[in-house]
């Protein structure tokens, strides 16, 4: 995968979990600046998502654990704990935030 290759492919996903936050009924606040990704969960913590580009990773920082993903056969997936970034995400929106939403 070339850089821009990897830079739209994330562009892409960070909008597409922009689209499910204001199309769900959820209480969560997000910012999306230079192609990174801020969550605001209503306990006052964040969740944050950016690109890594000289490794073609999303790196993924929550409250309790921070994820390196790499694509995967077309999936993102968390190269310590093989866990796929929308199930992570789904989760610490949930743990953080007491929000459900699916990724």
């Amino acid at each position: 995968m070339t850089d821009s290759e990897f830079h739209q492919q994330v562009d892409e996903l960070l909008i597409s979990f922009e689209e499910i936050i204001d199309d769900s009924d959820v209480e969560l606040d997000y910012e999306n600046s230079n192609s990174i990704l801020t969550l605001y969960c209503r306990d006052g913590s964040q969740i944050i998502l950016n690109k890594q580009t000289p490794l073609h990773q999303i790196w993924v920082a929550t409250k309790t654990n921070g994820h390196h993903f790499e694509l995967i056969h077309d999936v993102w997936v968390d190269n310590r704990t093989q866990q796929v970034l929308s199930a992570v995400l789904t989760d610490a929106v949930k743990n953080q935030g007491g929000e459900n939403v699916s990724f």
